[in-house]
């Protein structure tokens, strides 16, 4: 039931998000804290006015699947995300690759489509000697 608090302006309801925005929205917001942060905290820094509940389950969803960490801060927990956008990104790719059986088939279709700039500088990556783990 829609109730008149959570109608638009023009008594409309409010349209929902498409899906990941939300989500990066919440993301964002904590990557440019610095520091982690707790839902009241992260919905302050939001554009919008969500409900708490609503930034709780975003960033319950976040932490499960592994993108966030959380740590106990009074009643509630603060959440930090796991990695900077070039780490949450090198794992979103990582993640894919794990998920297909060929992954000769998919590097290579991936190398395939880079822009000749994007390839070269991989190749020079990858002739680079990896530095000690």
């Amino acid at each position: 039931m829609t109730t008149d608090a959570s109608r638009t302006a023009d008594g409309t309801p409010p349209r929902r998000k498409a899906n990941g925005v939300l989500a990066a929205e919440v993301l964002d917001v904590l990557q440019s804290a610095g520091e982690p942060l707790t839902p009241a905290e992260v919905m302050t820094r939001l554009p919008e006015d969500l409900a708490y509940s609503t930034v709780v389950t975003t960033l319950s969803r976040l932490y499960g699947k592994g993108v966030l960490v959380r740590a106990p801060r009074g009643r509630a927990y603060a959440y930090a995300p796991i990695a900077d956008p070039p780490g949450l990104a090198a794992r979103r790719m990582r993640q894919t690759l794990e998920g297909e059986p060929d992954h000769a088939t998919v590097l290579l279709r991936f190398v395939d489509d880079l822009t000749p700039a994007d390839e070269s500088l991989l190749r020079r990556l990858l002739g680079a000697d990896p530095a000690p783990r």
